[in-house]
């Protein structure tokens, strides 16, 4: 019985964790799109439908008109312009609203079938902090581009959004993992472990600086490839001046290339360091796709890169981020399955 209620829960919560993902890139297009400040106001019941007639849409759009994104980048827009940018922000709030049904309805199911530990529930009730506090973290986010200066959201605020939310993406996959996941014979390396963690790290810095090069447009301050503007390590990054005033653009551009190569070293390390699952099918498939992401990964990167200018950016863009959280909670199995003496690991 209890196996059974655990495994009920290890299903709600990987479903939970794809409507986070799903969030995730829904907030990859709404920024694409420009559509962030469209919606003005934070309404968590009011707002969840749209404007209902002409009247209460040029009301919307007004309020729009009063912040610096429509005076400088946008004022040739219509209602219909307004609109169009208007659905994705709608979407992505209501991407929330239904991700907190998804997650309120089985727990309460589950509370009154009395299928929950006090360790578990403890466990469920930081999942919905961790959810409660991404919400406040986006509207903070939101609200630094509703003013008369700034034309999109503080970069560096969305950088921490978009890292709360893989937080707490993490969490739900651990969760779910010490409930779907038996651990039986395996010879524990405690080195192999903390490799992995380190890799782990250098992935979550990796994406908040990957988030600040699609806030900031980061990528603009140099579309070449393998060098930066003709530069192995270009002179803007350590010269003063009015002249290199995108310094610092090229500096959250280099980290992110730099950190990039230095996750396909490590996780290439990783996969000789993990050579005794060699012995076994399973755990060998597990040693191998990490190599695999990560490559696909950098190569994204480079194309989405060299493709700022192509009317298929926004693709190239998404699947780069899509694939940076599959490497991340591909990794955080990894780790998982070092965690523990006792046991190599396979599903229920």
């Amino acid at each position: 019985m209890k196996a059974k209620a655990h495994r009920q829960i290890a299903i709600w919560l990987y479903c939970g964790a794809a409507t986070i993902i799903i969030q995730i890139i829904l907030g990859g297009i709404t920024r694409l799109t420009g559509s962030g400040l469209s919606i003005t106001e934070w309404q968590p019941l009011l707002g969840t439908l749209p404007p209902m007639n002409n009247a209460a849409w040029q009301q919307s759009f007004d309020k729009y008109k009063e912040i610096a994104q429509f005076k400088i980048v946008n004022p040739h827009f219509t209602l219909e312009d307004y609109k169009s940018i208007f659905f994705w922000e709608w979407f992505h709030r209501n991407w929330a609203r239904f991700m907190g049904l998804v997650f309120i309805i089985p727990f309460i199911v589950f509370v009154i079938r009395r299928q929950l530990s006090k360790k578990l529930f403890i466990q469920l009730l930081v999942l919905f902090l961790l959810g409660l506090l991404q919400a406040v973290i986006g509207w903070i986010m939101v609200k630094s581009g509703l003013n008369d200066t700034a034309i999109v959201v503080n970069d560096m605020k969305l950088a921490i959004h978009f890292i709360a939310a893989i937080i707490l993406l993490c969490y739900i996959f651990w969760v779910a993992f010490s409930l779907s996941i038996k651990r039986e014979r395996y010879n524990y390396s405690k080195k192999l472990k903390n490799f992995c963690l380190l890799i782990i790290a250098v992935i979550f810095i990796q994406l908040f600086f990957g988030a600040l090069m699609a806030g900031s447009k980061a990528a603009l301050a140099a579309v070449t490839w393998p060098d930066i503007n003709g530069y192995l390590i270009p002179p803007e990054l350590y010269q003063n001046g009015a002249e290199y005033s995108n310094s610092h653009l090229l500096w959250i551009q280099f980290i992110h290339r730099l950190l990039a190569y230095v996750l396909v070293v490590l996780i290439i390390i990783l996969y000789f360091k993990a050579a005794g699952w060699r012995k076994d099918k399973y755990l060998a498939s597990i040693r191998i796709v990490p190599i695999i992401i990560v490559v696909v990964q950098a190569v994204l990167g480079i194309v989405t890169l060299l493709n700022v200018f192509s009317p298929h950016f926004k693709v190239y863009a998404l699947l780069h981020q899509f694939i940076g959280m599959v490497l991340l909670i591909v990794l955080l199995h990894f780790y998982f399955m070092c965690s523990k003496k006792n046991g190599w690991i396979t599903f229920i």
